[in-house]
């Protein structure tokens, strides 16, 4: 009776995975409460789609007419000191103000509130032809410390209640510098995202005493069917609730609430999960892969947050080739996202991309 109950529950997940294959759905997103629609009946295998060679214009080691360089100068009138590591400064136009007056407008239905902040530029490398993926782990490790600090110090800045880190690669990602570089907006209250995330992470560790995220990734490495890398410490994988067409998240497997909480050994693990990513993305559609990317971690408000698992997420738009890209419209616009690809489709193609 035991084995056909057996049987009976393996034919069950057979049947269940080959219609999340075959049929249209919605799963579910735990970190933020939301569905996305799975269509993908319409893309059945969409690597087969439309592929082109690339010719990437290749880049010097240093412009001369880049802001970002070293020794340059910006648009601002200052000059960049001649930095041979990760260099760091106050963006010149930054859309959060420190000195922003305080104020609260409510007026019938118009609702306004004043919002400080401190937002940061962060130079990779010297090189300004070298993106993530062409950087080796070591500097890769540099910018992680980087991050690390920065989280650190802006934390400590009172008005400073949550600190973003991203990067946007690539033109069709409105990055209007080559120059290998990612932001920090720090400010005074939660971005929506992280609103969401905070909520359903915090209910789910009220009820059950333990990570959301981290229940989340067993069950991945478990399975294995999404995750398309993974070293002694940090996984890579397509989450279930994808989006994006190739969209991946790097996460601990450790329940870590923030980056400041990693050990060196920790450090370097993250590196190369972050160049793993990076390098398999660039060899997708052979060409320089455009994306952006975001670390959400704790809140810096003095709370006790330790229901959070922090992670890091890209999300790349590119669909079938280097020209061929995925824009949020239609139904998406005005109903919910949805997708063509599914996760584990995805999965798999950038699995056989990763260099071991």
């Amino acid at each position: 009776m035991e084995n056909c109950s057996r049987h009976l529950m393996l034919t069950t997940m057979t049947t269940i995975n080959s219609d999340l294959q075959d049929y249209a759905h919605k799963r579910f997103n735990i970190l933020t409460g939301e569905w996305v629609l799975v269509s993908p009946h319409r893309s059945k295998r969409p690597w087969q789609g439309q592929e082109e060679s690339i010719v990437n214009t290749s880049r010097p080691q240093h412009d001369p007419n880049c802001y970002l360089c070293a020794g340059n100068t910006r648009a601002n009138g200052t000059t960049n000191p001649n930095y041979s590591n990760v260099f760091v400064f106050t963006n010149d136009f930054a859309a959060l103000q420190q000195d922003s007056p305080s104020f609260s407008i409510e007026d019938g239905m118009f609702k306004a509130k004043s919002e400080q902040g401190i937002c940061k530029v962060v130079c990779f490398s010297p090189d300004h032809s070298k993106s993530l993926a062409q950087m080796e782990i070591k500097a890769i490790e540099s910018v992680i410390e980087v991050w690390k600090s920065e989280y650190f110090e802006l934390s400590a800045n009172k008005t400073i209640n949550y600190v973003q880190i991203f990067e946007n690669k690539g033109a069709v990602m409105g990055c209007s510098n080559p120059h290998p570089h990612g932001q920090i907006w720090s400010q005074s209250t939660l971005p929506n995202e992280v609103v969401k995330k905070d909520n359903q992470q915090r209910n789910y560790y009220k009820k059950n005493n333990r990570s959301l995220l981290g229940e989340y990734l067993k069950q991945e490495i478990k399975e294995h069917k999404r995750v398309i890398f993974e070293n002694d410490t940090f996984v890579v994988l397509v989450p279930f609730w994808a989006v994006w067409p190739f969209e991946t998240m790097i996460a601990p497997k450790k329940n870590l609430t923030c980056i400041t909480e990693l050990s060196s050994i920790e450090n370097t693990d993250y590196a190369e999960a972050i160049s793993i990513t990076t390098r398999a993305y660039d060899k997708l559609f052979k060409c320089s892969f455009p994306y952006s990317s975001g670390i959400h971690q704790a809140p810096t408000n003095g709370a006790d947050n330790s229901h959070w698992h922090w992670h890091m997420s890209f999300y790349p738009p590119l669909l079938r080739s280097a020209t061929v890209k995925k824009f949020m419209v239609g139904y998406e616009m005005f109903g919910s996202p949805q997708r063509d690809i599914t996760a584990e489709s995805a999965a798999e193609r950038l699995r056989q991309l990763i260099e071991l």
